[in-house]
């Protein structure tokens, strides 16, 4: 594959299916949580409602997942928020709109297949969901968007990049706020203002 490899020149999305699973070559993206949810739990969280999953997929034979992603409808809360964290989040929001709850569109799973990583995919995928939820033709309102990302260096600092910011202010906010306990917290709430370009 070359630097010059596109999502949207190379491949076509579709709805996962049993199809795509009998017409692509297996996929991994190297992690075993989100490989076990794709092939695993992905079509059952659809047959639940509960989140539907999308993949890029070659468009010449033999095919391969390229990469992978699963959206659910969500909101942003902001009647416990801290302050800072709530005026920040309705800051933008014109006063008469303003509420105690925002819609949002979780990205709740997505990964690329280890063989196309490092050819910027992921941020050429952000981008089309961006574009998808900022569409006339979107079928829902849908302000902003949010994941609860692993709380890796490398995870954070991709949706960073990709213009993502933390809902809360670091992970002890974040604890006090889930009231969870452990000393270190797996992943971290972000959120992107789909009213702001980029």
């Amino acid at each position: 594959m070359t630097d010059g490899f596109s999502l949207y020149d190379d491949c076509v999305m579709v709805q996962l299916s049993d199809e795509v699973f009998a017409n692509c070559e297996q996929f991994t993206c190297g992690n075993a949580d989100l490989d076990d949810f794709f092939v695993n739990d992905a079509q059952k969280y659809a047959e639940e409602l509960m989140g539907k999953t999308y993949c890029w997929i070659t468009d010449v034979r033999p095919h391969k997942i390229v990469a992978f992603f699963t959206l659910s409808n969500d909101s942003i809360k902001t009647t416990h928020l801290e302050g800072a964290t709530r005026n920040r989040i309705s800051r933008a929001i014109r006063n008469r709109k303003r509420g105690r709850s925002y819609p949002a569109t979780l990205i709740g799973r997505l990964g690329i297949s280890q063989e196309f990583q490092g050819m910027n995919l992921g941020s050429q995928l952000m981008r089309f969901v961006k574009d998808w939820f900022r569409a006339e033709d979107n079928k829902t309102g849908c302000r902003f968007l949010v994941v609860d990302a692993y709380n890796s260096p490398r995870t954070l600092n991709f949706y960073q990049r990709n213009g993502f910011r933390f809902l809360h202010r670091d992970d002890e906010e974040e604890k006090s706020y889930y009231q969870i306990n452990s000393t270190r917290i797996s992943t971290r709430l972000m959120y992107f203002d789909l009213k702001v370009k980029g």
